[in-house]
C-alpha cells in the first residue's frame, strides 16, 4: 500500500483489499467490471473519464433508472469519478500523478495508446516501481494490436458463435458480452496474483489480458476438443456433445432442464420418472452409452415427462438429487435466488442516491464485501481529487 493511497479523499472502504489504490483508465465493460469487483472488496478505485461524456456506457440506453443507463449502473459502483482530458497538459499531469501513487493501474486502450500520454507501463514504473499494471486488449499487443476489441467480434472470431444456435440454423451470439466478463474476471485474478508477488518481492509487473485468449480459455471442453483431440465441435442447439440427458426436455406445459451428468443421477432420474428398468438397459447404462444412443433414449424420457408440468417435475427431481431447473426469464432467475436465500439484490449508497444492485457473488467469512458508494455521476469527485493530486488537500 502506498502512503498516498492511505490518504485518498473520502472514508476508506472496508474489505480484504482495503488500502489499495486503483487508477482506472478503462471504459465500457471488461475493465470497469474488474475494477468494480476490486472496489467491492475494499480497494479505492478512481475512475478516470474523458470529456465530454465520460464512459461510453453512460449513453447506452435504454433501459434507464432515473435517466441513467442501467448498463453503466451495473458495473461502476464503489468508484470515484474524475474527468481528465489527457490532451491537456494540466490534466495529463494529474493523470500521471495518480498513476505514480496507485497500487494498480488498469487500462483498455488499444495497445500502445497509453504510451502517447506517458502512461504506459514503462513510464509509470519509472516513478512507481511497485505498480501492478493491467492492460486489457482485444487481441494482444502483437500482430493483433491494430484490431479493435469488441465482445461480439471475439464471439465470432473465437468460434463461440459457431457453437451457438440450432444445428441447421445460423450462428448466434450469446445473450451477454460473455468474453468481456471473462476477461474482467481474468484481469482480477491476474492483478491479485501480481499483488501477491509484489508483497513477496516488492516488485510490480504488467498483467496482460486479451479477449481472444480469454475466450479460448473460456471455451473449455470445446477448446480441448480441438487442441487435444483435433476435433472441431459443431452447433448442437441445446444439446451437449458428451453428456445426455443434459438439455431442455418437454413436459406437460413448459420445457425443463435436466442435467443428469453421471450414472447415479441418471438412475435417480429413471426412478422418479417411474421407469427404473431403463437405467439397466445396456444402451443406457453408462454416460457414453446414453450419449451415443440419445435418439433412442430421448423419446423414452419424454413419454414420462409429458405427464406432469415443469414445476412439479422440478420439485420431484430436486428432492431426489437430480439436477434440473425451469427455464426462467431474468426476473424468474432473481426470484429463484431469493427462494434459495442468496439475497441477490443489495442496496448501494444512502439517501436519495440509494439504489438496488446485483450482489457480488463472492462471500467472505471475515472480510465481507461492501456497497458504500453508488455508481458515480460524471466528475462527481473531480474537485476533491484534483486538490488531492495537486497537493492542495
Amino acid at each position: 500500500m502506498t502512503d498516498e493511497a492511505a490518504t485518498t479523499p473520502g472514508p476508506p472502504p472496508q474489505g480484504p483489499l482495503s488500502g489499495l489504490l486503483v487508477a482506472d483508465f478503462s471504459r465500457v465493460l471488461a475493465g470497469p467490471y474488474a475494477t468494480m469487483l476490486l472496489a467491492d472488496m475494499g480497494a479505492q478505485v478512481i475512475k478516470v473519464e474523458g470529456p465530454p461524456t465520460g464512459d461510453d456506457t453512460r449513453t447506452w440506453t435504454p433501459p434507464v433508472r432515473d435517466g441513467v443507463s442501467t448498463y453503466y449502473l451495473g458495473i461502476n459502483r464503489g468508484k470515484r469519478s474524475i474527468v481528465l482530458d489527457l490532451r491537456d497538459e494540466t490534466d495529463l499531469g494529474l493523470a500521471r500523478e495518480l498513476a505514480s501513487r496507485a497500487d494498480v493501474v488498469i487500462e483498455n486502450l488499444k495497445p500502445g495508446g497509453m504510451a502517447r500520454f506517458g502512461l504506459d507501463f514503462a513510464s509509470v514504473r519509472a516513478t512507481n516501481p511497485g505498480v501492478v499494471y493491467a492492460s486489457i486488449s482485444g487481441f494482444g499487443s502483437g500482430a493483433g494490436a491494430k484490431v479493435p476489441g469488441y465482445d461480439l467480434m471475439v464471439q465470432a472470431i473465437s468460434g463461440l458463435m459457431s457453437l451457438t444456435g440450432d444445428p441447421d440454423g445460423p450462428p448466434y451470439r450469446a445473450g451477454i458480452s460473455v468474453f468481456d466478463v471473462n476477461a474482467g474476471n481474468h484481469a482480477v485474478i491476474g492483478i491479485l496474483a501480481a499483488l501477491r508477488h509484489r508483497d513477496a518481492t516488492g516488485e510490480g509487473q504488467q498483467v496482460e489480458i486479451n479477449l481472444l485468449s480469454s475466450a479460448l480459455s473460456g471455451l473449455v471442453n470445446h477448446s480441448s476438443a480441438w487442441a487435444a483431440g483435433g476435433v472441431v465441435p459443431y452447433r448442437m442447439g441445446n444439446a451437449h456433445p458428451s453428456v445426455f440427458p443434459y438439455e431442455p426436455m418437454p413436459t406437460a406445459d413448459n420445457d425443463i432442464i435436466i442435467a443428469a451428468a453421471n450414472d447415479r443421477q441418471f438412475r435417480k432420474l429413471c426412478e422418479v420418472l417411474g421407469i427404473p428398468d431403463v437405467a439397466d438397459d445396456p444402451r443406457f447404462v453408462r454416460n457414453a452409452d446414453r450419449t451415443v444412443n440419445r435418439d433412442e433414449l430421448r423419446p423414452v424420457l419424454t413419454e414420462q415427462l409429458v405427464k406432469r408440468g415443469a414445476v412439479e417435475w422440478f420439485e420431484l427431481l430436486v428432492d431426489a438429487g437430480v439436477p434440473s431447473g425451469p427455464i426462467n426469464t431474468i426476473d424468474g432467475g432473481f426470484a429463484m435466488a431469493e427462494r434459495f436465500e442468496l439475497d441477490p439484490i443489495v442496496e448501494v449508497g444512502e439517501g436519495d442516491r440509494a439504489m438496488p444492485t446485483t450482489r457480488n457473488p463472492i462471500r467472505f467469512s471475515a472480510t465481507p464485501v461492501s456497497y458504500e458508494l453508488p455508481p458515480p455521476q460524471l466528475d462527481e469527485h473531480g474537485a476533491e481529487l484534483r486538490k488531492w493530486l495537486s497537493g492542495d488537500a
